[in-house]
């Protein structure tokens, strides 16, 4: 049976017990079939409901048996959120009454929906497009309020607008090569050389903004491998707990405490900093500290961001200048911990090594806002706008690539004294790739890899 023509459902709420559990029920016989286990009070019937509104009442087996008390709501084709005649039944929020409720629509002629169905049709109904649909899914999975934010403007239509401008403005563009090439005789304004150069550096430029917005909407989105790394007795521990907010890695004056790789996930300024807390970083006899220390090396050099821990009551050691010069390469923010003590180290030292530098005591909390400002300097994450619309799936900016990459070679054609056809069809590529960003091109191979990854019941 066509997709559009089955009537599906799903259980739409969490797979945990709640207040409410609700079993959405979409497609042609949805009202139909929640009516052959729904009774309203006073015989009301969901085939005679108007879109929008609600229904008290009871859930029946196909026995006459009640399973639960049911609140019914409708919502009208085409105003609903698949597009098609939607019925939501809620009912008591346990797992076993939520799923029973399911096997009762299942029987009574719905068909189980699949990962992501409900928004699926959506989607092809016009509902909203692919760039929005993903944006759902993202919203469901965010792990802060700057990942909520930006996945709730992608699905309102920010990144949707955003690329519709870009398209825009290169739909006039080729429209003008176009006429200006097959119509001779009209009176078409010439092709100015000059300003469609510009017209093509505008839209490269704002490509590009927008490819940025991606590496840094991903920290929000996937969060930040940290790692915390030092030497014995610098407070990396104490940092640790200070950013988990918990006891979460054991603290001693005896050097070697840590010896495995702690780990937590901690919200800091919005973003999500995967910690890992490692063994003091020292040349040592013990056999299973040792092996601590070589999975600290080996993290410090896999990580997105390392917080190399000095101890600013003591003398920069050999170790400290080995950690500062291993790390070279790696982003790092040097965190000079234990402020609170009379000072021995050499600051200027270590600045000559990191160009993001805090100075915190761990234990009492003091310089945490100055840590959270230079990580967010070295993220880059300080301009960060949620709402502006930018690209949050690989899927997006493969395409945005596409489109930025036939831009420059329109430029470069136009540059080489090539003919305006030739940039005409870069322009056409460039359109092209961005009408599969927003999912009007996309093949359905395509939007099936889209929506494998959702849910089922969303």
């Amino acid at each position: 049976m066509p997709e559009g023509e089955r009537t599906i459902a799903a259980i739409s709420t969490g797979a945990a017990p709640g207040g409410i559990g609700i079993v959405r029920v979409s497609g042609p016989e949805a009202r139909a079939v929640a009516d052959r286990v729904f009774r309203g009070r006073n015989g009301r019937q969901i085939a005679q409901m108007q879109g929008y509104t609600a229904a008290l009442g009871g859930a029946y087996t196909a026995a006459g048996e009640k399973l639960d008390d049911v609140v019914a709501l409708v919502f009208a084709a085409p105003k609903s959120y698949t597009g098609e005649d939607v019925v939501e039944l809620s009912c008591h929020g346990g797992l076993y009454l939520t799923r029973r409720l399911l096997q009762e629509v299942l029987a009574a002629g719905a068909s189980p929906a699949q990962p992501g169905e409900f928004t699926r049709r959506a989607f092809l109904n016009g509902k909203m497009d692919l760039t929005q649909a993903e944006a759902v899914m993202e919203l469901i999975g965010a792990g802060g309020e700057q990942a909520a934010r930006e996945a709730q403007a992608g699905s309102s239509g920010a990144l949707s607008q955003r690329v519709g401008a870009i398209r825009e403005e290169l739909t006039g563009l080729g429209a003008h090569l176009a006429a200006w090439a097959d119509f001779p005789e009209e009176d078409v304004p010439a092709v100015e050389n000059q300003a469609l150069s510009q017209s093509l550096e505008h839209a490269a430029q704002e490509l590009s903004r927008l490819l940025e917005s991606f590496d840094v909407g991903k920290v929000y989105r996937e969060g930040v491998r940290t790692v915390i790394a030092g030497r014995p007795n610098a407070g990396k521990s104490t940092l640790m707990n200070l950013l988990a907010g918990c006891q979460r890695s054991i603290v001693t004056q005896y050097a070697g405490t840590t010896r495995d790789v702690v780990e937590e996930t901690v919200l800091l300024g919005g973003i999500p900093l995967r910690l890992a807390d490692t063994a003091g970083l020292r040349d040592t006899d013990d056999p299973v500290e040792s092996i601590g220390v070589a999975a600290a090396r080996e993290r410090v050099q896999t990580a997105d961001l390392v917080l190399a821990v000095f101890d600013s009551s003591q003398e920069l050691e050999r170790e400290d200048l080995e950690l500062a010069e291993s790390l070279s390469t790696i982003p790092a923010v040097a965190v000079v911990n234990k402020t609170d003590l009379p000072s021995k180290i050499d600051l200027e030292q270590v600045r000559k090594h990191f160009s993001h530098v805090a100075c915190i005591s761990a234990a009492s909390g003091e310089g945490l806002e100055e840590l959270q400002e230079e990580i967010t300097a070295l993220l880059g994450t300080g301009n960060f706008d949620p709402g502006a619309g930018m690209l949050f799936t690989e899927r997006q900016r493969h395409h945005a690539r596409a489109a930025l990459e036939a831009l420059r070679e329109a430029e470069n054609a136009l540059a080489l004294g090539m003919t305006l056809d030739a940039v005409t069809v870069c322009v056409e590529d460039a359109l092209n790739a961005l009408y599969a960003l927003t999912g009007e091109t996309a093949s359905e191979e395509v939007v099936d890899q889209v929506f494998e990854t959702f849910c089922v019941g969303k």
